[in-house]
C-alpha cells in the first residue's frame, strides 16, 4: 500500500478533490458504517476546517502535508470542545476542557480530526468489547473481536473511514488490533511521544501512536507528534526521521527471536508455521538469524499485568464523580463514591482496580508488586543484553487469531493471554511496529530504544522480502 498521504495531498494541491468533499466522504461512511467505531462524530469541526483548507487552495497559497488529510481519534485522549468518554458510562457526558498535546500538533499541521473512536473502557481490554457504545467488529470479519483497546482505530483504517488514527498502546493496544485487522500500527519508544492529555492508564508504560495503512503514512504522524513537552516530563527530544532514511537497510545483519514464544503449546499452529516461513525468508536474504532465551510468556503477563492494574488503581482513584463524570448520589458521600463507581465502570475496569489495589495493599505489595517492580528491571536488561546481539527482534503478534465477540468477555484469563507476545516490549518501553504481513495477525518489529527508526527501516525492507 502507497502513501495515502501523499496521494490526497497531490490531489488537493492539484484541485482534483476538494477537502470538503473528501472530509465529507469520509463522515458519511462513518455514520453508516456497522463496525461500532464511533463514539462521536466530530462533523462540525471537520467541515469547518476544510473549508479554510480549501480556501486556501483556491487562494493559491502552499498547503503542507498533513493538511487536510483526515484522521481518527481514540476517545481517550482530550480534544477541546468534544466528548472524551473513554467508552465508560462515568465520563459519557464529559467534554474535553484542553488538547492533547499530541492531538494539538496534529491540528497544527493542519490534519482534521472526524471522530472520536470507540475503545476498551479507559483501555482495559483486549477485544474493544469493553466498551457502552457495543463490540468493536472486526473489519475482515465482523463475527470476530477487532482487538483492543485501540480497536475502533484499527477497524476505522483499515476499512479507509480515516487516513490514519491515534491510538493508545499500554500493553499491546495499537499493535495488537492493528495485526487483527492488517493495517500497520506503531508503539514509539516511551517518552518520544507527550501523554499530556492521553487519559492514563498504566503511567510507565502508556504510548501515543498512529495506525496507518503504510509504513510511511506512519513515518509521517510520527514525526509530527513527536518531541519534548514541558506538560510531559517523561518526554525528550527526538530526531526527525526521513524518507530516505529507511529506503535502505543494509545495515541490518541480524535479527533475533524469542524461542520460547515459538515453542509455546499455547501457540497456533498456523501462526507459528508462518512465522517460521518468514524466519527462512529472511535467512535467504543473507541475514543472519538468531535464536534468544526469554522469559515465558506467562511470567511476562504475570508482571504487566500486576504492575499495569496497581498504576491503573492509582490513575482511576481521582474519578469519583466529585470533579469528573457523571455522579451518582447516595445516603452519603461514602455511599456516593461507592455507587458511582460501582455503577460507572465496567466490570473488567473494576476487575483491575480491586487487583491492583490488592497487590498495593499491606501485607502484598512486598510479596506481588515489588516483584513485579524487579522483574521488569530485569526484563530490561534482558533486553539490553539481546541488543547487543541483534540489531532487531522479530515475533509473532499474538498467539492466536482473533476470537468470536462474546468469547472473550466470557474468559477474562484468555484474553490477558492475548498479550503474551505485547507486553514484554512494553516494559521494556522498546519502540516496536506491527506489519500485516507474515502470519494471520502480523508481524512484530522491535529495536532498541530510541531506535525508531531502525524498526521502519526492517518494516520496509520485509515489505518487499515476505
Amino acid at each position: 500500500m502507497k502513501s495515502q498521504i501523499h496521494k490526497i495531498h497531490q490531489q488537493l494541491v492539484n484541485k482534483k478533490i476538494t477537502c470538503t468533499a473528501l472530509v465529507q466522504e469520509r463522515l458519511d461512511l462513518l455514520k453508516l458504517n456497522t463496525h461500532n467505531t464511533v463514539n462521536s462524530i466530530l462533523d462540525e469541526i471537520a467541515l469547518k476546517l476544510a473549508t479554510k483548507v480549501d480556501a486556501k487552495i483556491k487562494n493559491g497559497e502552499e498547503i503542507g502535508l498533513l493538511e487536510g488529510i483526515p484522521f481518527g481519534i481514540k476517545d481517550v485522549f482530550m480534544l477541546q470542545g468534544t466528548y472524551a468518554t473513554a467508552s465508560s458510562d462515568l465520563l459519557k457526558n464529559y467534554k474535553s476542557p484542553y488538547t492533547a498535546t499530541a492531538i494539538q500538533k496534529l491540528l497544527d499541521a493542519g490534519a482534521i480530526p472526524l471522530v472520536k473512536e470507540n475503545c476498551d473502557s479507559f483501555g482495559h481490554g483486549s477485544s474493544s468489547e469493553n466498551t457502552i457504545f457495543g463490540a468493536v467488529k472486526n473489519a475482515i470479519d465482523p463475527t470476530l473481536v477487532a482487538g483492543g483497546s485501540s480497536g475502533g482505530s484499527a477497524v476505522n483504517v483499515a476499512k479507509d473511514f480515516t487516513v490514519f488514527s491515534i491510538g493508545g498502546d499500554t500493553g499491546g493496544s495499537i499493535r495488537q488490533p492493528a495485526g487483527y485487522n492488517n493495517v500497520f500500527g506503531f508503539k514509539p519508544t516511551y517518552g518520544r511521544i507527550s501523554r499530556f492529555g492521553l487519559m492514563a492508564y498504566a503511567s510507565s508504560t502508556d504510548c501515543v501512536g498512529p495506525i496507518a495503512r503504510s509504513i510511511e503514512d506512519i513515518r509521517i504522524v510520527l514525526n509530527v507528534m513527536s518531541g519534548k513537552d514541558s506538560k510531559d516530563q517523561t518526554t525528550n527530544q527526538s530526531k526527525s526521521i526521513s524518507q530516505e532514511s529507511i529506503v535502505n537497510a543494509d545495515d541490518i545483519k541480524t535479527v533475533g527471536y524469542f524461542k520460547n514464544f515459538i515453542e509455546n503449546d499455547a501457540i497456533d499452529s498456523e501462526i507459528k508455521t508462518a512465522f517460521l516461513t518468514s524466519i527462512a525468508k529472511i535467512k535467504a536474504q543473507g541475514i543472519q538469524v538468531k535464536e534468544l532465551d526469554f522469559f515465558e510468556s506467562e511470567t511476562l503477563v504475570s508482571a504487566y499485568y500486576t504492575l499495569a492494574m496497581a498504576e491503573t488503581a492509582s490513575n482511576l482513584s481521582r474519578l469519583d464523580g466529585t470533579n469528573y463524570g457523571h455522579r451518582i448520589e447516595g445516603a452519603n458521600l461514602k455511599e456516593s463514591y461507592s455507587i458511582t463507581r460501582s455503577e460507572n465502570f465496567s466490570e473488567e475496569t473494576k476487575r483491575r482496580i480491586v487487583g491492583g489495589n490488592q497487590v498495593l495493599s499491606q501485607g502484598f505489595s512486598d510479596e506481588i508488586y515489588l516483584k513485579g517492580l524487579n522483574l521488569r528491571d530485569q526484563i530490561a536488561e534482558n533486553f539490553e543484553k539481546d541488543f547487543k546481539e541483534v540489531d532487531v527482534i522479530l515475533s509473532p503478534v499474538t498467539p492466536n487469531k482473533p476470537p468470536k465477540i462474546g468469547e472473550s468477555l466470557k474468559d477474562p484469563l484468555s484474553m490477558y493471554l492475548s498479550d503474551a507476545f505485547t507486553v514484554g516490549f512494553s516494559l521494556g518501553q522498546l519502540p516496536t511496529i506491527t506489519v500485516p504481513q507474515g502470519t494471520a495477525t502480523g508481524l512484530q518489529i522491535t529495536a532498541a530504544k530510541n531506535k525508531d527508526k531502525l524498526v521502519l527501516k526492517f518494516a520496509n525492507f520485509l515489505k518487499d522480502t515476505i
